[in-house]
């Protein structure tokens, strides 16, 4: 599979970036080209299993099904529009390119002044060389390893989010789709993805992640949240639902004045932060294994207040950044 991937990988980037790259004079950027290839690549087919695999899914056990009302119809496809915006620029991408741009230079003059004073990082895969020779020498091994590494530092991530007013203010905008899908995943604001990123980097630097492995992290923890985020009836039984975060156990997470609030209306805090692994819940007791498939938002965009989180994409945007400013 690996194989066949970097073929592919090659074959795109000789047949369309690569030429591109020439006829727009930008060659002196054609490793960093090549790289963001198999981003493109990844997320084309991330793209390709939600279409062929969770949305059938959803169309055969969904949570919500299709208003009744027309006008209402229509406001939900219009609603779940955006949230595809969201995910096409990030798979696709876009945002990827923005940091390049403007946070990747920075990247590269921390963390080779580092390394020129000595602090190039540790490499995880070390502490357990030759513990099980045949074991923890295999990539199956090491990417086990970095992915529960990584999931643990996003249920510290997302902890976060929703402890802290300021990051909440960002945060609280990927809560504020009343009607979930597998595109939801990706309603974030720009800068709250953006934090995500620095402190998730930082991590991938520190324990000397081999970049296939981040990317391959990266990926099959994308299509689990897609999973997760679906509008679709399905928990993983009594066990299965302690091993691995369902659709069901993350709805939970997204109700309202459930998963986001711990003591009281209005309270910061919730339940069911892991992304993958619900251990991490259990341990911390953030936990609910409740059964209930409750609706998802925001209680402040209920009557009486009826808050406003925005309906496009700029206006998400620019509404995250008013409640930053206290002035939302």
């Amino acid at each position: 599979m690996t194989d066949l991937f970097a073929t592919v990988q090659q074959g795109l980037f000789e047949s369309l970036v690569q030429p591109l790259l020439y006829a727009a004079g930008l060659g002196h950027l054609l490793e960093d080209a090549f790289e963001a290839t198999g981003w493109l690549l990844v997320g084309l087919l991330q793209i390709g299993v939600m279409l062929l695999l969770i949305a059938p899914l959803e169309r055969w056990r969904p949570v919500e099904p299709p208003a009744a009302d027309a006008a209402e119809r229509a406001q939900q496809r219009k609603a779940v529009r955006v949230d595809v915006v969201y995910t096409l620029l990030h798979r696709l991408g876009a945002f990827r390119l923005l940091l390049f741009f403007t946070i990747d230079p920075l990247w590269d003059a921390l963390f080779g002044t580092l390394s020129l004073h000595g602090h190039g990082g540790g490499q995880l895969d070390a502490v357990f060389a030759g513990w099980r020779p045949g074991l923890t020498d295999t990539a199956l091994f090491a990417f086990a390893v970095y992915l529960v590494v990584f999931d643990f530092a996003d249920y510290a991530i997302h902890r976060g989010q929703h402890g802290l007013q300021a990051w909440w203010a960002l945060h609280a905008l990927h809560h504020s789709q009343r009607r979930m899908t597998m595109w939801s995943d990706s309603r974030n604001h720009l800068l709250d993805d953006l934090l995500r990123d620095v402190l998730l980097v930082l991590l991938a630097r520190a324990i000397g992640v081999p970049p296939a492995q981040f990317v391959a992290v990266v990926a099959v923890t994308q299509l689990l949240e897609n999973l997760q985020h679906a509008n679709l009836r399905l928990g993983f039984g009594r066990v299965g639902e302690r091993l691995l975060a369902s659709p069901r156990f993350h709805r939970l997470h997204h109700a309202i004045g459930v998963g986001h609030e711990s003591h009281g209306q209005g309270s910061l805090g919730g339940c069911n932060f892991a992304v993958l692994f619900p251990v991490w819940d259990v341990i911390f007791g953030t936990a609910n294994f409740d059964r209930r498939l409750e609706p998802t938002g925001i209680r402040d965009q209920l009557a009486p207040s009826s808050r406003d989180y925005g309906r496009g994409f700029w206006s998400q945007q620019w509404l995250g950044l008013k409640r930053l400013a206290g002035r939302g």
